[in-house]
């Protein structure tokens, strides 16, 4: 759980840094066996989805945290970092709106201040 609080933390962070918008970060761990959380996030544009991005990647390989696939970077529409207990999701303005992961995990606990980790 320690290791997972400081991921979300240090993935939190990065995208805050980097101006995210609405980063949202969901406890999915009872409802699924995906990943423990999502971070859910969006860019203003595909410039900006990349930023943020690569801004992640570097500060969670500085922490020590090894990403174990990336998938949609080309496209920057939604782009998915998997690091095994947490899986970081940034998407454009318009595919985050269509495809509502918020609202498709539902079922899990939004976590609205990190010092509830």
């Amino acid at each position: 759980m320690e290791e997972a609080r400081l991921m979300i933390e240090t993935a939190y962070k990065a995208l805050t840094d980097k101006k995210a918008s609405e980063v949202t970060v969901i406890d999915i761990h009872d409802v699924s066996t995906i990943a423990d959380y999502f971070i859910i996030t969006n860019g203003e544009n595909s410039p900006h989805v990349h930023a943020l991005v690569e801004n992640v990647q570097e500060q969670m390989y500085k922490a020590g945290f090894a990403c174990k696939s990336v998938e949609g970077f080309r496209s920057a529409n939604w782009v998915l970092l998997d690091y095994g207990d947490i899986v970081v999701n940034v998407f454009s303005k318009e595919d985050r709106r269509f495809y509502d992961l918020e609202r498709i995990w539902r079922d899990g606990k939004v976590i609205s201040d990190l010092s509830e980790l």
